[in-house]
């Protein structure tokens, strides 16, 4: 990699083009996939910490729950701290505290300390999605912020892919108090390259070459000019979906304000609940109800998010380059068929492969649209509101992902596991609704 960095600035000092942006863009990947391991791995502990530690449902919800709450809180703070100060001190910091609360849970003797320590990586790692989408935003082209906003997102799913089996074979070695030791390391290394390569704007950046700039800044490229000629042929989708033309929201209180914004968040809200009531308790499931034993369980538990690194991809492919950055019809269809799913799940039988299929496919419909979430805002907002707007947004679906986790829990105290995939299926249902009130903002509606 180091070569290949050198190869870069030399190019970039030699005037000749560089793509920088998708070293920047790896990076990203790496980063957030070893942040959403470091949430993921709770998941896979959790049947041992039950035990261990003598939890109901509804305790370990809420330890489910204590995470994702802090999480949300830190999203605002850390949108406004992005905006004023810029993204790679910060996000380099969040990252070290990221995997000093990670590896502190791993020590933890009671359920205390352990809630203490997973809010503690709640407030850490809340930061790290509103710089990672600030960096897409500031070093992207509005062209490519679809895809790679869907490259981060898959980052977001392909942690827990990797998490199970790890898991699995970490429990099955020694404790589950070595998940969290082991999962903090990374972090700490990546911080550090973060922090030397990746500047808040590309104009600050020894290895981006002039002609790069000039492309993430002007889109005057040869490849664009040629997708401009293409005719849009879409213009229905546009009447369906509610595009217009629409004055970018530059003060904060314009963002606070919008229908738009406040829509999205409602929407991510219910998402994300459901995104990471199968993250919590999906393992649970495998395990207590359909008896599966702990490697199979490993398995099973990573179709979905193997199934979402799928989604997330194709999502921003298709947004960008087939109905030309139109964010809103993505959302729409993975609420509906995210509805569908769950219903499905009703009746999914023990077999582990039909199964696995099930939460494959589950994972590719549900995650088509999630990187239209983090993108949408991008279409309504200056670089300068982008990471307030961007905050608020990612507040609502943590707050979701907070609360639906210890719903789910009470629900499986009074009743079965019927009624919590009833539960996600109409959390989806209303996800949907929502969405379809908002406005689609677009440079020219109907003749782009």
């Amino acid at each position: 990699m180091s070569q290949n960095i050198a190869d870069i600035e030399t190019k970039a000092i030699a005037g000749k083009p560089t793509k920088f942006r998708w070293v920047v863009a790896g990076l990203i990947f790496l980063v957030y996939t070893v942040a959403a391991a470091d949430r993921a791995n709770m998941g896979m502990a959790l049947p041992f910490i039950r035990s261990e530690f003598q939890m109901s449902n509804t305790e370990a919800g809420a330890l489910v729950s204590l995470f994702l709450l802090a999480y949300a809180i830190a999203q605002i703070p850390s949108g406004f701290a992005f905006s004023k100060f810029g993204v790679q001190k910060i996000f380099s910091l969040a990252m070290i505290m990221t995997s000093i609360f990670t590896g502190l849970i791993g020590t933890s003797s009671s359920p205390l300390m352990m809630k203490i320590y997973r809010f503690g990586l709640g407030l850490a790692e809340g930061p790290l999605p509103i710089g990672i989408t600030s960096t897409i935003n500031n070093w992207f082209p509005p062209r490519e912020k679809g895809f790679t906003t869907g490259l981060f997102l898959s980052a977001a799913k392909f942690g827990p892919v990797l998490v199970p089996p790890l898991c699995a074979l970490i429990i099955q070695m020694s404790s589950w108090h070595y998940i969290f030791y082991l999962f903090a390391l990374p972090g700490i290394f990546l911080s550090i390259i973060w922090y030397i390569l990746v500047k808040n704007h590309p104009s600050e950046s020894p290895y981006c070459s002039p002609a790069e700039l000039k492309y993430i800044e002007s889109e005057q490229s040869d490849r664009k000019t040629v997708v401009q000629k293409r005719p849009y042929t879409l213009k229905w989708l546009d009447q369906l979906i509610r595009a217009r033309k629409a004055d970018p929201l530059d003060t904060n209180s314009g963002i606070f304000r919008s229908w738009d914004i406040w829509g999205s968040t409602l929407g991510y809200f219910f998402m994300m609940g459901i995104t990471n009531v199968l993250l919590a308790w999906i393992p649970t499931y495998l395990v207590t109800v359909k008896h599966f034993t702990i490697m199979k369980m490993g398995f099973v538990a990573s179709a979905p998010w193997v199934g979402a690194v799928v989604g997330n991809m194709l999502g921003g492919w298709f947004s960008d380059k087939v109905i030309n950055k139109r964010r809103k019809p993505l959302m729409m269809m993975s609420s509906l068929s995210t509805a569908f799913m769950m219903y499905a799940l009703i009746s999914a039988p023990n077999d582990p492969v039909f199964l696995g299929t099930l939460l494959f496919m589950t994972g590719i419909l549900m995650n088509f649209g999630f990187s239209a979430y983090m993108v949408y805002p991008m279409g309504l907002t200056t670089k300068k509101t982008f990471p307030i707007a961007g905050s608020v947004i990612n507040t609502g679906g943590q707050l979701g992902g907070a609360c639906a986790p210890l719903i789910t829990g009470m629900i499986l105290d009074a009743y079965s596991w019927d009624a919590v995939f009833m539960f996600l299926a109409a959390s989806s249902f209303m996800s949907l609704l929502i969405i379809s009130t908002i406005t689609e903002p677009v440079e020219d509606p109907l003749n782009t």
